[in-house]
């Protein structure tokens, strides 16, 4: 349980503190992930609104500007999507709207 907690923590340390861009890279693969998310139906569970972008360029650090890409080098982040919300290291909710993106008050609270 600790073990979890502090792997936790300091994945949310760097998703804050040293994301240099959002562009993702979506594996099958848990154990190849440096994510594991969770996507949630409500906004009110999230701690991260995601906007998926079509243009690499819109993908700008902390921003919530999510860009996919097909090549796993191209990536600053793996991720793995699980249907189970107690492996997640982060919830994230998929909005239409560029001027929701960005994590939550929710998420910001829980890591000031």
């Amino acid at each position: 349980m600790i073990y979890k907690v502090l792997i936790t923590s300091i994945i949310f340390f760097l998703l804050a503190f040293n994301v240099q861009a959002q562009k993702i890279y979506k594996t099958n693969y848990k154990s190849e992930a440096d994510l594991i998310i969770y996507e949630t139906k409500y906004k009110s569970e999230a701690d991260l609104m995601v906007y998926e972008t079509h243009y690499k360029s819109e993908a700008k650090p902390n921003s919530g500007f999510w860009y996919y890409t097909k090549y796993k080098s191209e990536a600053d982040h793996k991720i793995y999507y699980t249907h189970y919300k107690s492996e997640a290291d982060i919830f994230i909710y998929y909005t239409n709207y560029k001027s929701e993106a960005g994590y939550t008050k929710k998420y910001e609270k829980n890591n000031e």
